[in-house]
């Protein structure tokens, strides 16, 4: 039998969106105010599902303790409190949208999980603009 389970987490982090290639003219027609020269924060909200087949030893599809570690050691202290454009090497020569940024944490969580697990990353950047992938 095959079940998903979620884990919610967080993050402060602050971005710019930003196309060397592009001058600030068309930067500005494109982003708009997400194109901030001193930068502007959003509270991410972060759905991590996981799907797979239950454990019928344990009862479970993933010990959610070991979920909840994975993504705070790998997403939480890597982007929380951090400049995205400036303080990751992901973002150095990566536009930091929220489709970016999803993808992202797709990928880093999906080296670290086994692949018999389904995984999904939904990701708030407000209450009303979310993202996931894969789609």
């Amino acid at each position: 039998m095959k079940v998903s389970v979620f884990r919610k987490a967080h993050f402060n982090a602050a971005h710019r969106l930003y196309n060397p290639n592009w001058s600030d003219q068309k930067n500005q027609e494109v982003f708009g105010l997400c194109n901030n020269a001193n930068y502007h924060g959003h509270n991410y909200e972060l759905e991590v599902k996981v799907t797979g087949e239950v454990d019928p030893e344990t009862g479970y599809v993933i010990d959610m303790k070991i979920l909840k570690d994975l993504i705070y050691q790998e997403i939480e202290l890597r982007f929380d409190h951090k400049n995205l454009n400036l303080d990751t090497e992901e973002f150095k020569n990566l536009i930091p949208s929220a489709e970016n940024i999803c993808y992202v944490i797709w990928k880093i969580l999906r080296e670290k999980l086994p692949e018999k697990f389904d995984l999904m990353i939904r990701l708030y950047e407000t209450p009303r603009n979310f993202v996931e992938y894969p789609a």
